[in-house]
């Protein structure tokens, strides 16, 4: 193999790497915010306490991240910048599989946690698909967040609607661990997968 394709692979492997920790680290903290949410709603705390947790869940587990990998942030926003040069249009439609789902939790409050998964699960669909056709990268963690937080949404649809109906808070915090679920099944691919150039 030449030296630059062994450069390159090691690379990618890294950024590939950051990102696995990335979505560990999202997996993390949004079990550990909805666990205490539930903890929170049982012991009737007021309402504040909900924002408190998971501002300062995310805030604790992100400064941690973000310390350990000060010195390859680099790295980091040079996978994102991918996306600077798409074409608006599909800029648009990207943001759109992101935010119309979290737009629609407003229409639609009933159904915010299946939104939510959707909102996810489209997100990192689509970015997975424009990123793989317009900047030449196979980023298959992104496409395992999203498909595995889409299939959790008829899951989470049986949960919500035969288990626990007069049970809503678990079953509020069981979606929100299929969203926990969905990124630490990505971030243990980006850890433990191979890099294949093409």
């Amino acid at each position: 193999m030449l030296p630059y394709a062994t450069s390159m692979e090691s690379t990618q492997y890294e950024v590939r790497r950051i990102f696995g920790f990335l979505f560990i680290c999202v997996a993390i903290a949004v079990a550990i915010a909805s666990i205490t949410s539930e903890i929170v709603f049982l012991n009737n705390l007021p309402s504040y306490a909900y924002g408190i947790v998971w501002l300062g869940t995310f805030g604790i587990i992100f400064s941690i991240y973000f310390l350990s990998f000060k010195k390859k942030i680099s790295l980091i926003q040079s996978r994102m910048k991918n996306s600077l040069t798409w074409p608006m249009y599909i800029k648009i439609i990207n943001g759109s599989c992101w935010a119309l789902p979290f737009v629609l939790i407003g229409v639609f409050p009933q159904y915010f946690q299946y939104l939510i998964l959707l909102g996810i699960g489209l997100g990192n669909f689509s970015t997975y698909g424009f990123m793989k056709i317009l900047s030449n990268q196979n980023n298959k963690e992104q496409l395992l967040v999203g498909i595995t937080a889409l299939l959790a949404i008829p899951v989470a649809m049986g949960i919500d609607t035969s288990l626990f109906v007069s049970h809503q808070d678990i079953a509020i915090l069981l979606s929100r661990i299929l969203i926990a679920i969905s990124y630490a099944i990505g971030g243990t691919y980006a850890l433990f997968s191979k890099i294949k150039l093409e």
